[in-house]
């Protein structure tokens, strides 16, 4: 195995067997089914939204000191990768359903940098007494109010000059518009609120997905 090119903290593109892929140097055994080399765990994009973005050619900034909250953690397979980047940040973990919520704890029990809370990510002044503020709010929830819930956590935790990621599901916001006509109504409302970095899509990974990089 070789590595090719480093892309982040922790984050790498490697070679193996004539073929490569995106993986993270991790100190941890594998956590969802991914393959680990030596020190790094596959990154999956086909598993993780995150990973899709970044294999398609766009790497946000993320320090590997930040303090994050992630909304939407589901089991923690994007989770797992972002705790090696931020080896010495933290990220609060926010999920609101307990059947995924108790995989992640597993994640969660052996990650030190890691804090969960079962909690509705669109009532964020229950926890608003345990997350301090924060450097960047990664979002992945599939709902309506979506982008509500992602602004409102923005007012209450994220820093001036803090950044963003926001996943957006078109058919979770309208099943019935194209996913066009959803996407340019989310830019819209986020254009209010912050400043867009970039957006672009996650095929071939997701279908009738964006990802938003905003600026508080």
């Amino acid at each position: 195995m070789r590595v090719i090119k480093e892309i982040l903290n922790n984050t790498f593109i490697v070679e193996h067997r004539d073929s490569s892929f995106l993986a993270t140097k991790s100190r941890y055994p594998p956590f969802y089914g991914e393959k680990k080399i030596g020190d790094y765990r596959e990154w999956k994009a086909y598993r993780s939204k995150l990973a899709a973005v970044i294999l398609n050619g766009y790497t946000p900034s993320i320090k590997k000191d930040a303090v994050m909250l992630y909304l939407g953690v589901a089991s923690g397979t994007t989770a797992s990768h972002l705790s090696d980047i931020l080896d010495s940040g933290i990220i609060y973990a926010v999920e609101y359903s307990a059947t995924p919520f108790k995989k992640f704890l597993e994640l969660a029990e052996e990650r030190e940098n890691i804090i969960p809370l079962l909690e509705d990510a669109s009532k964020p002044e229950n926890y608003s007494g345990i997350v301090e503020p924060v450097d960047f709010i990664y979002q992945d929830i599939s709902q309506k109010n979506q982008i509500e819930i992602f602004s409102t956590n923005a007012d209450l935790f994220l820093r001036d000059g803090g950044e963003g990621i926001i996943m957006v599901k078109a058919r979770s916001i309208d099943s019935t518009s194209e996913p066009s006509e959803v996407f340019n109504f989310v830019l819209s409302e986020l254009e209010k609120f912050f400043d867009i970095l970039k957006h672009g899509g996650l095929e071939p990974f997701h279908k009738d997905h964006i990802f938003v990089h905003v600026r508080k």
